[in-house]
């Protein structure tokens, strides 16, 4: 229900001369105060639910200017209906916060009152995969992975925005990640642009996850640019590994991937770089391939979750350009593996052809996207209008 707040505006008082008489004076203004204005809020009390819109609205006349604050002065933005009679917030009250709210008429009388919402019974939190001034190859989708679960995924897809200095196509995809986490990504059409600017905003304060999801308790953002256009291509048929930049062939490798025919087979199609690593332990019991392998491993670049990479692997130089013998990564000579790793950037895409994969890794099993079609991609949006499942 609706709470009425009432704050007495200073009465019209009637200028008139003096009278000897108590005759009819002629000089005495008739006028009769105004009633003071009053507003009521949506939203009153000092453990408000939050999650919901603030709405103000005058009793009396037309609403002017309406400003809600909180407690560090941050406006809560919003807008007057063309009827002037009430005011509704842009954004969701979030939780835990104190507000002012003041009022004011067309008659200059004004209005104030306040509010506090309860605190969340949870928060949910996202974690981003690219941070503030990085430069990332053109396959990178922005990767947006939430602690909770997210049921109102139309709701919080709405508060999501992508800005690019060439206005790229593109759309976000909701799936589960490789770690069985709600995620969603934002992908263009096709792959950046070199030089491309891009901002990602994120107005998640005050948002409701949904059952099990718990409340967004701040905004995030990201900024980062396009890099070279540097793609590369390992054909499993021919054991070499190509590099092109700005579409000139720049070097082929020659490696070796993973051996065909069981759980030691390379992924297929098209991944992403990940992460550069460089020298790291790989230890074939955390992905579940036994003891077959754990070594110290130099200039390591990350493809999947589950462990697939590219790196340099000396110990199996007699196979390089002639047999695929790994235990699904691609390997070459430590030479080629320094000057690779050196050249190539976050968000390259990489893609992997040819007989004897073991198929291709779930989308969200690293950044997978590339291999759906365009418009299959764009129902994975929330606000596609299509189902959605993850």
């Amino acid at each position: 229900m609706a709470g009425t707040v009432l704050l007495a505006a200073a009465a019209l008082t009637a200028c008139s001369g003096g009278s000897d008489g108590g005759g009819d004076d002629k000089g005495k203004a008739d006028a009769k105060p105004k009633a003071p204005m009053a507003v009521s809020v949506n939203l009153t009390g000092d453990q408000v639910k939050a999650g919901q819109p603030v709405t103000v609205t005058v009793a009396e006349g037309k609403l002017a200017q309406v400003k809600v604050t909180d407690a560090k002065g941050a406006e809560l933005p919003g807008k007057i209906a063309d009827d002037g009679k009430t005011w509704t917030s842009e954004r969701n009250a979030p939780a835990g916060a104190e507000y002012k709210v003041e009022a004011q008429d067309t008659q200059s009388q004004s209005a104030t009152t306040q509010f506090r919402t309860s605190a969340a019974d949870k928060v949910n939190k996202v974690s981003i995969n690219i941070s503030k001034g990085s430069t990332v190859g053109v396959a990178m989708p922005v990767s947006l992975v939430f602690d909770n679960p997210v049921t109102n995924k139309a709701e919080v897809e709405k508060q999501l925005k992508v800005t690019t200095s060439d206005n790229s196509e593109g759309s976000w995809g909701w799936i589960k990640d490789h770690s069985g986490n709600d995620r969603v990504d934002w992908r263009p059409k096709e792959y950046w642009k070199s030089g491309t600017d891009v901002k990602v905003e994120m107005k998640l304060n005050g948002v409701d996850s949904g059952k099990g999801g718990g409340m967004f308790a701040r905004d995030y953002s990201t900024e980062f640019k396009i890099g070279k256009d540097r793609r590369i291509q390992v054909s499993l048929d021919t054991k070499k590994m190509s590099v092109t930049q700005d579409g000139q062939a720049l070097k082929t490798i020659p490696v070796s991937a993973g051996t065909p025919g069981g759980k030691k087979a390379s992924w297929s199609g098209k991944m992403v770089i990940m992460s550069k690593e460089g020298t790291i332990r790989m230890d074939s019991q955390t992905v579940g391939l036994d003891n077959a392998y754990d070594k110290m491993v130099d200039y390591s670049m990350r493809l999947t979750w589950s462990g697939m990479y590219a790196h340099a692997a000396p110990w199996n130089s007699g196979n390089f350009g002639r047999v695929n013998s790994s235990s699904g990564c691609v390997g070459m000579s430590d030479a080629d593996a320094k000057d690779f790793f050196a050249q190539s950037q976050v968000g390259d895409p990489f893609e992997v052809v040819g007989e004897g994969s073991k198929g291709q890794a779930d989308i969200g099993n690293g950044y997978g996207e590339w291999n759906l079609g365009w418009d299959e991609w764009k129902t994975k949006s929330a606000l596609s209008g299509a189902p959605q499942n993850g």
